[in-house]
Parts: structure tokens; sequence; C-alpha cells
């Protein structure tokens, strides 16, 4: 393989190298050009053949160097009905035959044939290929742990897996990036990576069940069962933040697999509305309300972010962009050098002049052609006008020598005689008002005539003042007051870009085959739906647990995770086994939750978790800083201190920072390190550590609904370490907890 590869190279080098000696270049006539022209492409498509092959072995080969450290982890020995004997099937990251490639020495873990090894007990078992159903009897079932070529550990199992493998798997270090879990796939892990057949699948799985990593495993799966027709490209992850994108980034690539599209909901709100507004994140709203001093500014955001999450505003803005068929639209004019080229009222009229049968985007686009062409006239006008002369004498050089080329050409073509001041001066005029008009015309080409953010503030108007919250009137003042400053509310973003696309034609990708939506809880349900508008021909995959639903849109309201999925084509997985954490610290954070009774822990013992009181701040500062010291001393790697908001971090590292070398991270554009960080538990979810420190669990800090769910977040990111300090009286959550589930 290695010699085939260099090889390979050798001959690609070369063919760059002496491309044109073996192109016959020839342009004397259409003939000649015609096969020049053929010399090239066959030259290039065999250069891109060479290239495509070489890719393809590099690949291959780098899957064979994965196999030599370890070939496999799991093996079956499957009788099918009819044979007498057992074939032995050994299970790896990728598959491997003989050197006849005739059989199989090592299946791929994707394989029909490797869903034994994760669905089935010895006994009794099938699998499915294309067109058919193969049954028969599992004889042995074994697992290995190989490390660098050694073999490490083997274990006979009756289990799905057996527990002393995932043992050995879950009390390694948390790393810089999450690893993948195929050899410890659980059967209803393996249930939720093998669908094939559901258009929204969703998983509400608890803290630490695996849900990301499945999800994972399930792009990968879905990229070998759709090779040639389905693309790394046409998957994307909606994760939580940049940070957690760095997190998982290695987990495809580990199983030689392109990564897919990796987007926040963020980043497409600022790509489609960046230029018009600043854009609030969810994490600066959320910021906004746990710090928020002035109770009566306070309920009136909370109140307008769980009316905007709703589907009843979405309904509300459908019959608004309904009525503006009618009347209503509303229009820019459009100005040239502080004059009135179009009036918006001129521009409504020719609008409402269409035949109303059309659809308002067909109408808009008609509209747009419309005004080009009445600009175009204007333009040609405006060439005459005393300020184009004195900008002729201003212009640079490039403009000067396009001028004389073209009355070069012009000379050639023999043109009626002019004075030769006079053509130039025409085509200077036409160059700078070309110039001038060309941003007028890129934007009513994007339909910048239609004036969006007013028809979107009429809603909290009269027009829209029933079926909606008491304070309406003082919901609509905030949001013209932001719009005022250029500011889009984060609540705002899904149902302005949502009345957009009902005016101006809907954004659709349907170049996406599959999109998976991680921590789903935390995206309302507007912008679920609205999801669902982007990408019409997707299958969905969506993760999350409503008992780590902390975004603002869930202070005041519901939480759910399926509530616009309810057509008849979702399916439903639970994930009730958690393996993140040790089996002490589990029992611990189901206790704090009102409904954590049916969440199981993986059998892996550790330490209890620690309260630590402390009467005073600077008793607290000490403890925290000998506990870092302390987990440290263990060996542990990655160290959470995980703070309720980014204010608070901000003040727990100043205080520590000077003792221990500490990371604040308080941007969602920060990469995931090993050693020690303050962190607020927003930008911590779906992030593992070996140890987490609470830094304040106090009543001040935790007392609502919405904080209990908070703490659970931030408990629940500890692996195998927990310590919880509270200045003060403990939050009322902790209380809860049986005394004998920590010291």
């Amino acid at each position: 393989m290695k010699h085939h590869r260099a090889g390979l190279k050798q001959d690609i080098v070369g063919l760059r190298k002496t491309f044109w000696d073996d192109v016959t270049v020839n342009l004397d006539d259409a003939h000649e050009a015609a096969e020049t022209f053929s010399s090239i492409k066959q030259q290039a498509e065999m250069l891109s053949e060479r290239e495509r092959t070489h890719r393809l072995q590099y690949r291959q080969l780098q899957k064979i160097q994965k196999l030599k450290a370890s070939p496999y982890f799991g093996r079956v020995d499957f009788t099918e009905k009819g044979e007498s004997s057992a074939e032995q099937i050994y299970i790896g990251l990728t598959s491997l035959m003989d050197e006849t490639n005739e059989h199989f020495l090592i299946y791929d873990w994707r394989a029909p044939i490797s869903s034994l090894y994760y669905q089935y007990s010895p006994g009794k078992a099938r699998y499915e290929v294309p067109e058919e159903t193969i049954e028969g009897d599992i004889t042995l079932k074994r697992q290995f742990i190989i490390k660098n070529g050694t073999l490490k550990a083997m274990f006979n199992t009756d289990m799905t897996i057996g527990d002393e493998m995932l043992q050995e798997v879950l009390s390694g270090h948390s790393g810089q990036q999450m690893k993948n879990i195929v050899s410890t796939i659980q059967k209803e892990q393996n249930e939720i990576i093998r669908d094939e057949k559901s258009k929204y699948l969703i998983v509400q799985g608890a803290a630490g069940s695996g849900k990301t990593s499945a999800a994972l495993q399930r792009a990968a799966y879905l990229l070998y069962r759709g090779r040639g027709v389905l693309d790394a490209r046409q998957i994307v992850l909606f994760s939580p933040n940049i940070l957690f994108n760095s997190y998982v980034s290695a987990v495809l690539p580990e199983l030689g697999e392109e990564n897919m599209e990796q987007a926040t909901f963020q980043e497409y709100i600022a790509r489609r509305l960046g230029r018009k507004f600043e854009c609030e994140s969810p994490y600066e709203q959320l910021e906004y309300c746990l710090t928020e001093q002035n109770q009566d500014a306070l309920s009136v955001r909370l109140t307008a972010i769980a009316y905007k999450a709703s589907s009843a505003f979405r309904t509300m803005i459908d019959r608004y962009a309904g009525s503006l068929s009618v009347s209503g639209l509303m229009c820019k004019q459009i100005s040239f050098r502080g004059e009135i080229l179009i009036s918006k009222e001129r521009i409504e009229d020719y609008f409402y002049s269409l035949d109303q049968q059309l659809p308002i985007p067909n109408r808009a686009e008609l509209t747009a052609e419309w005004l080009l062409a009445e600009i175009s006239a204007l333009e040609k006008k405006e060439r005459k006008k005393e300020w184009v002369l004195q900008e002729s004498e201003l212009l640079d050089k490039e403009d000067y020598a396009q001028v004389y080329q073209k009355l070069k050409k012009q000379a050639a073509d023999d043109e009626p005689a002019f004075d030769d001041h006079q053509r130039e001066q025409r085509l200077l005029g036409a160059i700078i008002v070309g110039k001038a008009f060309k941003p007028i015309k890129q934007a009513v080409r994007q339909l910048g005539f239609l004036d969006i953010k007013r028809m979107y503030l009429r809603l909290f108007s009269d027009w829209g003042s029933y079926e909606t919250p008491d304070q309406w009137q003082s919901i609509g003042a905030l949001t013209r007051k932001a719009f005022a400053e250029q500011s889009l509310p984060y609540e705002d973003a899904a149902p302005y870009l949502y009345l957009q696309d009902l005016i101006e034609g809907k954004r659709k990708n349907t170049q996406m085959k599959h999109v998976f939506i991680d921590e789903a809880q935390d995206y309302s349900p507007f912008q679920l739906t609205y999801i669902q508008n982007i990408f019409p021909a997707a299958k969905m995959t969506v993760l999350g647990d409503v008992s780590q639903s902390i975004y603002a849109h869930t202070i005041t309201g519901p939480s759910s995770l399926a509530g616009c999925f309810r057509n008849g084509a979702e399916k439903y997985v639970s994930l009730k086994r958690t393996y993140r954490s040790t089996r002490q610290i589990v029992e611990f954070t189901k206790a704090l939750l009102d409904d954590g009774d049916d969440i199981e822990p993986f059998n892996r013992n550790g330490e209890k978790p620690r309260l630590l009181r402390a009467d005073t701040e600077k008793a607290r500062q000490e403890q925290l800083t000998e506990t870092i010291r302390e987990l440290r001393q263990k060996g542990w790697e990655t160290i959470a201190v995980i703070c309720k908001t980014a204010a608070e971090a901000k003040k727990v590292f100043q205080a520590v920072s000077v003792a221990s070398d500490v990371r604040l991270i308080n941007k969602e554009n920060q990469p995931f390190q090993k050693g020690v960080c303050v962190i607020p538990v927003y930008l911590a979810k779906g992030i593992e550590f070996d140890a987490v420190i609470v830094a304040d669990a106090s009543v001040t800090q935790y007392n609502s609904q919405h904080d209990r769910k908070l703490l659970y977040t931030a408990c629940t990111r500890a692996m195998h370490h927990l310590t919880v300090l509270s200045p003060g009286e403990t939050s009322p959550f902790i209380k809860e907890v049986p005394a004998g589930l920590f010291v």
C-alpha cells in the first residue's frame, strides 16, 4: 500500500511538471483551437484521476495504520441457519480483507453483520442485509482491549457490551476532545446510530448518557451506508457553541470520515442579519436575565422572550404576512445624492397594481425588475449633470485607460465621427454614474427596497394587540428601542428571519440531507420550526435533555424537545443510563431534580461529592485555591471551576488566578484545552471534565426552578470528582439531597 502510494505521488508530481509538454497548443483556427482544448482537458482529467486515486489510497493507508495499533475490539461467533459451522466475525474501526480481497478478516463496526455484536447476547440472533434477514445463533461473544498492538484485556460476555470494558474506557481522563465510543456502544445507543427510516429522530437523554457520542457515530454510520450518494458536506450539526465544536471535532476523522458541517444557530443568524444589526447571542440574553436588578424591566423582557419563542407568535406572523397580500406592505424610498429618485408610495402602488393572486415573493421580484428599468432610465439622465463633469476631472488612471480602450475600439468600428473630447466625456460620464448607481441596483436586486424592519415592528402596534400577553405595549416599546439602536435581541432573530422569508421568498437549502441538533432543549419551538423550514429535504436527529433547559425562554415557559415534531414522522428514544460520572456523583446529581428517579447510574465507583461551607468570602477563596491544588496533585488533567454567570466567573478568576495557573473562559469562541478553567455554566454545557468545582452553590445563587436546572447542569459535568462550595446558607436543592450521598 505504502509503495503504491509513493509511486502514485511521483506520477502526480511528474504529470504536473510535464503538463504542458504533453499538450499541443495551436490556436490558428477554430478546428486547431478545439483540438488544443481537447488535449488540455484530457491531460487535466488524467491528473485529476491520479490525484483522486492517491487521496483514496492515502485514506486507506491511514485506516490500516490505525488498525495496526488496535485492529479489533469485538468478536462474535455466528452460526447461520442451515450451516453446520460458526463463522468468527472480528469487529474493528474499519474493514480489512485478506490478500485475495475475497474474505473479510475484520468487519467495519457499521457493517450490517456487526449489529449482532451491539444488539444481541449469545443465543438466537439476526441481522438485516439489503433484501433479506439472516438468522442464526451466537455461540460466543468476546471483547478485547488492544492498545499500541498489545492485548491488554479480553472478556467473554453475556451482556451487550461488558461492564469491564466500559469501566476501562470510562475510568480514563477527560481529554481536550471527545473520544469515539465504537467499542462500547450500548444497545439503546445502537438503536439511535442505525436508524435509517425516521424523518425526525428525537432523543431525550440524561446528562452523560452518550447522546452526543451516539449522534457523531450516527453521522459516521450514515456516511458509511450512503457511500456515493451522501457526502459529509450534506450533513450539518447545530451545536451549542464554538467551544463545543472544537471538543467534538476529532470524532469523525478518527473514524476515517470527513468532518460534517458544524454551525451554531447564532452563526446562521449573524450571517443573515449581521450587516443590519448587532445580533445578541443566547449567552448575552441569559446573562442579562440572570444579572438584571430592575425587576420591572426583567419582567417585561422575560414575557417578551417567552412569547416570541412560542408557536402562537409564529401563527400571528403567518396571519400578518397573509394580510400583506392585500395591503400594508412597507417600502423604502430610493434616493441618490440627497434627492428622492423613486418614492416609497410609488413602489408600494406598483406592488399592489400587480395581480393579487401572485404570492408576495413573486410580486416583490416583479417590482424589483420594474425598479431596475426605472433606475436605468434615471441613470442615463444623470450623466448630463454638472457633478459628473467635476468628478471626471478627478478620475484615476485605470478609468482613463478603460475609456481610451473603448475610444480606440469605436474608431476601429468606424463609428460616425464625433469630436473626440465629446465622445470621451460621454464615456467618462457613463463610467462615473454607472459606479455611483451600482450599489443601488445591487440593493434592488436583493429586494433591499422592502422595509422588513418597519413591517416587523408593526406587529407590536395595534395590529397585533389581540391574543397577546398583558405587557404587549411594553414589549413593543422594548423591541422598538432595540431596533432604533440597531440591536437585534436574540428572541427576535428567528421571528424576524421567518417574516423576512415569508415576504422575500424562503431561503431553502435542499442540498442538506441530514441535520443534527444537539442540546435541542435550548431551542425554542419557534427556532426548531424555523430550522425545519430552512432544510425541507433533510432528515433530523434532535438530541437533548429537558432537565438541562437553561436558556432564557425556559425561565418562565415550559421546555419541550418534541413540541414541533408531532406530525407522525417522528420517533422517540429515551436514554436513562448515564456513563459520564461515577455512581456516587450520579446519585447526588439525580437527587437535585424533582423527577430524577428514572436516571440509572453506571456502576463505576468513586469518591462521594464534597460539600464545603464557608462563612466568609475569604474562607471560600481559600477553600477554592486549596481544592484546585489537591485535584492537581491527584493528577486530574481537566478541572473546571463552574460559575452561574460570566460576571461571577470573572470575579472568581481574579480571586484565584493570583495563587493558581487558571484560564478564564467567557466567550463561546475559545478552544477547549487541558488544565484548570473558570467557566460559566452555560458555556460548559455538553462538555465533561475530570473534576468540577461549583464555585458558589448558596441560596442567593440557586433558588428558583430555573436555577435548579443550572445547578444540575453544572454538577453533571464531572466525571470523577465533584466539590460544591457554599459561602453562607446552602441552596435548597442541595438541602433536598439525602445526607448520605455527600460528605
